[in-house]
């Protein structure tokens, strides 16, 4: 009698039937159909960027706090220096500076004469970008990419496009900004491409990044192309981002294949791509101004007889004269209507020109 009392006690399953939810399984396969279907749409339409800014601005504070044991780190280690190596850093600075100041010395003498000879040949003025201090925060999160972060955003006016550098040359070029830190892709990325031209031959080229290798590669060049073992390789300006005449990579080596037209140019760069601390974010290079001159220039009319000089009219008037013992009162015009600016009024209540009139003979010349 208990034992049958004690088995209607024990708790029963509850059926299948009652069980509410997908199988894990299930939400695994949906959610990771749904992390595609907003990668794929993010990617091609750029849907999320918006999201993503959100996301940076409210996690900046956590970032900022999980670099704060590094930052700490550095600045014991960099407030413990040895003297002796900081009062040998101050003399060399200040051997440096004098020679700094001799050369700056002739700097000005040579700019002073570069702009005088742009004055006379009335060329345009250097370009002179302006630039802002950034800071490297950290690399990038993503293996196969070569990304470093700066602590400046779009609340610091840096706009995507702008060129970065260092004191040896071209480091990379802002590709994303968030509100207070903005991506750099370096120039040895395989997404970025940068025009240079050779420096000794002033021969133009495209160089792009080969990776996690950190060259550089100038593709679709001939066999027979004007390179060597230690060019060096400038940016060119004609892409309007990278001022011209910046340092981008020396060339260190040159493959040559029977079975390809093309040399493959591989070059290193020359700036600290990933050494430097604090980098500069150029302005990009605004277009030149139109000339004033110009401005008022007057636009010549259709009419031909005003595109002469008024002295080759003043001529061929004498010469008409000399010709003709009857000149005309009115001076023709080429090729023009009564409504132009240059054509003569007709004198009210004059008789009108007979139609058929002959010229007159023209005296012979002994």
């Amino acid at each position: 009698m208990l034992k049958g009392i004690h088995q209607q006690l024990d708790p029963q399953e509850s059926p299948a039937f009652f069980i509410q939810g997908p199988k894990p399984f299930s939400r695994l396969m949906f959610f990771c159909t749904l992390s595609l279907v907003m990668m794929a749409v993010d990617a091609r339409f750029d849907y999320l960027s918006q999201v993503r800014q959100w996301f940076s601005t409210a996690l900046h504070p956590l970032e900022v706090l999980a670099s704060a044991p590094n930052e700490w780190g550095r600045n014991i280690n960099t407030y413990f220096t040895s003297h002796n190596q900081l009062i040998q850093d101050n003399f060399k600075l200040k051997q440096q500076s004098l020679i700094d100041n001799a050369a700056l010395q002739r700097l000005a003498t040579v700019d002073a004469e570069n702009a005088h000879l742009r004055t006379l040949l009335a060329g345009d003025a250097p370009i002179i970008p302006q630039a802002t201090l950034g800071e490297v925060l950290h690399m990038g999160r993503d293996p196969f990419s070569n990304i470093i972060t700066l602590n400046r955003g779009s609340r610091h006016h840096i706009t995507p496009g702008q060129a970065v550098v260092d004191e040896q040359g071209v480091v990379g070029q802002i590709t994303r900004v968030y509100t207070f830190t903005s991506e750099v892709t370096l120039i040895t990325d395989k997404k970025l491409s940068i025009p240079i031209q050779i420096e000794r031959n002033q021969l133009r080229a495209i160089a792009f990044g080969e990776g996690k290798r950190n060259t550089l590669d100038i593709p679709y060049l001939p066999t027979s192309v004007d390179i060597k073992v230690g060019d060096k390789l400038v940016t060119s300006g004609i892409d309007g981002v990278y001022p011209a005449g910046l340092a981008v990579a020396v060339v260190t080596q040159i493959k040559q294949s029977q079975d390809s037209p093309f040399a493959k140019i591989i070059s290193r760069p020359i700036a600290g791509v990933n050494n430097h601390k604090h980098v500069l974010i150029l302005k990009v290079p605004e277009s030149p101004a139109i000339n004033p001159s110009s401005e008022n220039k007057p636009v010549l009319p259709r009419n031909n007889a005003q595109h002469l000089d008024q002295s080759v009219v003043e001529v061929l008037q004498k010469n008409n004269a000399a010709v003709d013992p009857h000149p005309a009162t009115e001076t023709p015009v080429l090729d023009s209507p009564s409504t132009e600016p240059g054509a003569a009024a007709a004198t009210p209540g004059a008789a009108p020109a007979p139609e058929n009139t002959t010229a007159p003979a023209t005296p012979e010349h002994p």
